[in-house]
């Protein structure tokens, strides 16, 4: 059995109780050690073998998984984050399938969901964003005609842009020719909730400036929009007297507003 498994973010107690019992019973480990905290390979036990598919291709992983599968053992691919994320975990499920080789998958705390928790970010604030975006530049792999920075730009939603900490000034340049404002609020955020973590708190126009005058070349995700460092939004109906909820009646006369 292979278990596709979700590091989290970053912190090694930010993996799900299930991923690390998952750990904890395997007998191979294939992670990506790039980007996985090397911490979490503590929970795995003495006789585990381990790889780090850092230096690995595809067809390399697949070998492991298929020797491992032959000898009766099963397998942990652990992946950064949340791997439905630039996970390319579906190309690796695909072969499996073709192989008949049973697999499942256990979700991890997204870094997007980590750099919000540093930031102590709401991303859907009402009368502010109630959409989040989760893209990337152009790069060496391409992006969908359809879906480039500058078309997202302008619905104004909140963006989470990942894997593109080397192009920011281009960023910035679409992001402003899509309709973003320069002034619009930005933050960087390096390596969410590992123990080295730094977070940026910048504008559209200033990221490249902010990532190089604090030495951010990598492993960092921008937030763009106003939900960065908002105030004066409405608050939220769910809790408001005045509402009525499946579970609450709305009081006659609206309280602490």
């Amino acid at each position: 059995m292979i278990h596709f498994v979700g590091a989290g973010s970053g912190a090694a107690d930010l993996i799900t109780v299930r991923g690390k019992k998952l750990l904890e019973d395997a007998d191979v480990v294939i992670y990506a050690g790039s980007l996985v905290n090397p911490a979490l390979l503590e929970y795995t036990k003495d006789i585990c073998t381990i790889h780090n598919s850092a230096r690995m291709t595809l067809e390399e992983v697949i070998s492991v998984m298929e020797k491992a599968e032959a000898a009766g053992k099963t397998t942990v691919r652990l992946h950064t984050g949340d791997p439905c994320i630039y996970g390319a975990i579906r190309e690796q499920m695909d072969i499996l399938d073709e192989k008949g080789i049973a697999y499942d998958y256990c979700p991890g705390v997204s870094a997007f969901c980590g750099a919000a928790s540093a930031l102590n970010l709401e991303y859907t604030l009402p009368d502010i964003s109630q959409s989040v975006i989760i893209t990337r530049m152009e790069g060496r792999t391409p992006v969908p005609p359809l879906e480039s920075i500058q078309s997202f730009a302008a619905h104004q939603a909140t963006m989470v842009i990942f894997l593109s900490t080397g192009m920011l000034e281009e960023l910035s340049r679409r992001l402003i020719e899509g309709g973003y404002r320069e002034d619009t609020p930005a933050a960087i955020v390096y390596k969410a909730t590992w123990d080295d973590e730094k977070k940026f708190i910048c504008t559209v126009g200033t990221l490249a400036q902010t990532a190089k005058e604090n030495d951010i070349t990598k492993t960092a995700l921008m937030i763009i929009g106003d939900v960065v460092g908002a105030s004066g939004y409405d608050r939220s109906r769910l809790y408001d007297p005045a509402f009525t909820t499946e579970f609450r009646k709305a009081s006659e006369t609206k309280e602490n507003s």
